[in-house]
């Protein structure tokens, strides 16, 4: 396990990563990349969105603009500030303070799930996508967009060192393990020396009977 894969060690990274994070996220995670991922989503303007580890609400800009209310949830009060600054705390966007996995939200409430920039500090990836499914309507989907493992071993070494990184192998074995049946990866990536990230969009299978 990494070491910003520990929930303490997170929220104090980000309670001083909040304060350049909209900087620094664009060579990162830029719009273009975000408007992407959007565009892999059927969203009508009447769906239920939630955006998971919504942080300072990059994400949240974006799908806002597609529908009349964003749900926001982060764990980092520092993230959640930022966050207000932007939006207000009553408004287009709705914010919680909360945990991925532990959403407190009811069985089947979205219709998209969408959570960039979080899986990587998860402790237990793959609980946490059985909540992801389990606050989405069957029929409804789930975006997760998370750091591609790197291709040298320099860089992999550090990566396993630091939060969770992952391939498209690993991701099935993920989504596979946390109950979806239907799921496809893209590889998006800011610039050619850019670190790629990995986006998975699953639909969210029937209840169980």
């Amino acid at each position: 396990m990494g070491i910003l894969e520990d929930k303490a060690r997170a929220r104090l990274f980000y309670k001083y990563l909040s304060r350049v994070y909209d900087r620094v996220n664009p060579f990162i995670w830029n719009e273009e990349m975000r408007d992407e991922a959007i565009s892999f989503l059927d969203i009508q303007p009447d769906d239920m969105v939630i955006d998971v580890g919504c942080g300072t609400g990059f994400a949240t800009e974006g799908l806002v603009q597609h529908v009349e209310t964003v749900y926001g949830l982060d764990q980092s009060p520092h993230q959640l500030q930022r966050a207000y600054e932007k939006f207000g705390r009553r408004g287009a966007v709705r914010f919680v303070l909360a945990d991925a996995e532990r959403i407190p939200y009811a069985d089947d409430t979205f219709d998209i799930v969408w959570s960039s920039g979080s899986i990587e500090y998860w402790p237990n990836p793959v609980e946490t996508l059985r909540e992801l499914k389990r606050i989405g309507k069957p029929g409804g989907s789930v975006l997760v967009v998370g750091p591609d493992y790197p291709n040298t071993t320099v860089f992999q070494k550090a990566a396993d060192a630091i939060m969770l990184f992952y391939d498209e192998e690993e991701a099935d074995r993920m989504f596979a393990a946390a109950g979806f049946e239907t799921f496809e990866h893209h590889i998006q990536q800011a610039s050619p020396n850019s670190p790629r990230a990995i986006t998975t969009v699953a639909e969210i299978p029937a209840d169980e009977a």
